[in-house]
């Protein structure tokens, strides 16, 4: 494995825990409420969830790969518009009550886990993130090497997830958070269309060259 694949790896996994979404604002409210050990206790279970969805998303992208260039490359297409959508939409996002962060859970980790394993939206963007940071790394890819993949994904969630607990029992990083919501969103946003045209870019040229 490569350096430059190995720090793709890690950035990948950093990303998909750290970017702004249902779990970070969740962790955000829980830790206001009633501490740091309650994020820590919320996002050691959210962990399993991200794991799953990692180790399947990486399955999914090296098994597009073996199968094929055009396979990977399609994958590469479609999590590209995925990501450019998501892009889009915290680009032209706007305050909503509705995505307030969560108060106190009675059993962080549990609270956790079953968070972790049900968000419908993991699965898609852990394919997307993925994908967008390994494109240009393709030929790398192969099974023998998954398992080290999905561990090096799981230290770039860590190191996500260490940040966020040192971070998350402050209430003025909460008041914070909350103040510039609408700006850190949008900044993620510009960030997704960014990874979305680093897939295409990889992915298109090898499409048309294909049919040619």
């Amino acid at each position: 494995m490569t350096p430059s694949l190995l720090m793709a790896v890690l950035a990948s996994g950093f990303i998909y825990g750290i970017t702004p979404g249902p779990g970070v604002l969740a962790v955000f409210g829980i830790g206001a409420a009633r501490g740091r050990r309650a994020g820590a206790g919320f996002l050691c279970g959210h962990l399993l969830g991200d794991v799953v969805w990692c180790s399947t998303a990486l399955i999914a992208i090296v098994g597009a790969r073996e199968i094929g260039s055009t396979a990977f490359d399609v994958l590469g297409v479609l999590s590209g518009l995925y990501l450019f959508w998501l892009g889009l939409r915290a680009v032209r996002a706007k305050h909503s009550s509705a995505e307030a962060p969560q108060g106190p859970a009675r059993q962080p980790f549990w609270h956790g886990i079953l968070f972790g394993l049900t968000n419908p939206k993991a699965y898609p963007v852990a394919v997307a993130t993925f994908t967008a940071l390994l494109s240009s790394r393709a030929e790398l890819l192969h099974w023998s090497m998954l398992p080290w993949l999905i561990v090096l994904s799981f230290v770039g969630g860590l190191i996500a997830y260490a940040i966020l607990i040192g971070i998350v029992g402050a209430r003025q990083v909460r008041t914070l958070y909350q103040r510039h919501e609408l700006a850190i969103t949008r900044l993620c946003g510009v960030m997704f269309i960014g990874f979305a045209i680093n897939a295409l870019a990889h992915a298109l040229p090898g499409l048309v060259a294909n049919k040619a």
